[in-house]
């Protein structure tokens, strides 16, 4: 009898989690048939000038431009791309590009180790069977607080509001994209906390662990290598984002390119994202090796 009842208790549940996949699906799909919808049927949308020859005619003389093929308002002359002048100033740019991303990261990373575990509900209540603090209940709450308040303000705004009181530079640059980040990472990492294993931690509480042990060898091996996957990926992320610091003069790569657009020098951005893609590239490899440290026993 109590078998039966088991099999029907789990038969009822799987039964909900379906419709509730379901639902989401069906939510999703009609999102998308109102998103569509609107685009052919608003009259503002725009969708008949991306069919019209005109479109057609500029996106081709503006990527001739890009290519050195034709010259814009820019002026002519060789090619950026072609200049190896102009990738040594570049290249300047990259680095501290670089340098950017590796402080802002930085910063977003410490801080996320200092404060994702009080920012897991399993912690802060004593779930995974260490003892909680009195006023954890209250950190818990004010530290996912903070990660939606810097994770919901984009990184433009922050960067603009901290060139204010700071000299252009990558320092506004990396201190924007480092708050930006750090709710994102944090508010992931907590989340790993809170969905691992609580096996190997009650098994240390059991065997007369305490708190700091149990949490470097049952909670700490567990969340690292997802913590480190987080981390790595939006180290990539904000490489490509220092373009958008940069239109507040936050410096580097991203100062350069909007200057290029406003000098209408196409063949300067298309070496700008030449090199934006190296970048990329060399932090996605540098992530994967890391990545496979980690996964070796």
């Amino acid at each position: 009898m109590r078998m039966n009842r088991k099999a029907i208790r789990e038969a009822v549940l799987g039964r909900r989690r379906l419709t509730f996949a379901r639902g989401s699906l069906y939510g999703f799909l009609a999102l998308s048939v109102v998103s569509w919808g609107y685009i052919f049927a608003g009259a503002d949308s725009g969708l008949g000038d991306l069919f019209s020859g005109r479109s057609w005619s500029n996106a081709g003389s503006f990527l001739r431009q890009l290519l050195g093929l034709e010259d814009g308002l820019g002026g002519g002359g060789r090619p950026a791309f072609f200049d190896l002048g102009r990738w040594g100033e570049t290249g300047k740019l990259a680095y501290k590009t670089l340098m950017m991303s590796v402080l802002a990261i930085g910063l977003a990373g410490l801080g996320v180790l200092v404060t994702f575990l009080p920012a897991a509900r399993n912690v802060s209540n004593g779930e995974l069977g260490g003892r909680p603090y009195a006023g954890m209940g209250a950190l818990y709450h004010v530290l996912r607080l903070f990660f939606a308040f810097t994770r919901a303000v984009p990184e433009l705004v922050w960067a603009m509001v901290i060139v204010f009181f700071l000299s252009p530079g990558i320092l506004p640059g990396a201190i924007a994209l480092g708050l930006h980040n750090y709710g994102i990472v944090g508010k992931l990492s907590a989340e790993v906390v809170e969905n691992m294993d609580p096996g190997p931690a009650r098994a240390l509480r059991s065997a007369g662990a305490g708190n700091l042990q149990m949490l470097a060898y049952g909670i700490i091996p567990q969340a690292m290598p997802q913590f480190l996957t987080y981390l790595l990926y939006r180290w990539e992320v904000v490489i490509r984002t220092t373009v958008v610091v940069g239109f507040v003069s936050a410096g580097g790569l991203g100062r350069e390119f909007r200057l290029s657009l406003s000098f209408f020098q196409y063949t300067d951005v298309v070496l700008i994202i030449l090199w934006y893609l190296i970048l990329v590239v060399a932090v996605d490899l540098l992530s994967a090796f890391l990545r496979w440290l980690v996964r070796v026993p």
